[in-house]
């Protein structure tokens, strides 16, 4: 048995405007910006998303626990640490307050001795992530477009994600830090309802469940039953691929016109998609200028090995 998603949440703007410093949102000891207050604890999703090569850390506030359905109370703090190239770019900040989810984002100086609050419209970096390109801090209105459109705002920090049978060939896998939240931690200390804490995807091969964590990771946090594009669910409910496999798609390429044709990675809209950075045909739309090329070789070698994908196999599993 698995836990369900949280109920949609309203995601009002939160009555007070965040922290000008990031000192101040409570992510660190007092006088320090590399030791993490003892309140706040590390988790690492299993199913990472891609954010053109970053390194990330994550920490959480809970200050009271998770419902049943993994809903976050009021109080709860997040933040997430961007790195490129060994230095500290960028930490986001997520906050629940009685007025609905704050979204922030920090930007580090290059001495990393504070890192303070961007403006509303964004700011580029200078930190390099392919030939050309440089990182950039995205607008707040990009951290609502991705996290308004799911049913628990905070991605990251689910059943599936936090489960002790964690997916071994999980792309961008980053190593549980010491001390780390997870969902037997989370029962144990009775911060979360007492459930099955080892969820997983139920997958015919290791490629199909890493393939399909990839896709929950990186695409279910839009394309879901219960959002405004329930028509391409890429979430990981019953039938999950049903809206995707041999379905045409809007987006068409010369090749390609279906979303996923059975034993036709180059025929399958999803891996033209995924494969491009062009603005009018990349997925992810927002948040990543560098191809994801082992996401592409996988869902391409899942795709190929599977000229039967059956869209009334259940493929969710006990996931959440």
């Amino acid at each position: 048995m698995g836990v369900a998603v949280a109920n949609i949440l309203v995601l009002a703007v939160a009555a007070s405007t965040p922290p000008a410093s990031l000192r101040a949102t409570g992510l660190y000891a007092t006088g320090s910006v590399t030791v993490i207050a003892e309140t706040n604890r590390p988790f690492a999703p299993q199913y990472p998303l891609w954010s053109d090569g970053a390194v990330k850390r994550r920490w959480i506030y809970l200050p009271a626990p998770v419902t049943a359905d993994f809903e976050l109370p009021v109080g709860t703090k997040l933040w997430k640490e961007f790195t490129f190239g060994g230095h500290r770019v960028e930490t986001r900040y997520l906050e629940r307050t009685a007025a609905g989810w704050t979204f922030a984002t920090y930007a580090w100086s290059a001495d990393e001795s504070d890192a303070r609050l961007v403006p509303a419209t964004g700011e580029h970096t200078h930190a390099a992530i392919a030939p050309g390109k440089s990182h950039m801090i995205p607008p707040a209105a990009d951290c609502r477009a991705c996290h308004g459109n799911a049913a628990n705002p905070v991605l990251g920090f689910t059943a599936l994600q936090l489960s002790a049978d964690r997916d071994p060939d999980a792309l961008h896998a980053e190593p549980r830090p010491t001390g780390a939240l997870d969902l037997p931690s989370l029962v144990a200390s009775g911060f979360a309802p007492a459930q099955d804490v080892a969820p997983r995807i139920a997958a015919r091969s290791a490629d199909e469940r890493a393939a399909l964590g990839y896709l929950h990771g990186n695409c279910g946090g839009c394309h879901r039953a219960d959002g405004p594009l329930a028509s391409l669910d890429m979430d990981l409910a019953a039938h999950a691929l049903a809206t995707t496999i041999d379905h045409p798609s809007r987006f068409t390429t010369a090749d390609a016109s279906v979303r996923i044709a059975p034993g036709a990675p180059e025929r399958s809209v999803i891996v033209a998609r995924i494969s491009s950075r062009s603005p009018v045909s990349q997925m992810p739309p927002l948040g990543t200028q560098v191809v994801d090329q082992q996401a592409v070789a996988l869902l391409s070698r899942w795709i190929a090995q599977r000229p039967t994908l059956s869209t009334n196999q259940n493929l969710a599993g006990d996931h959440r």
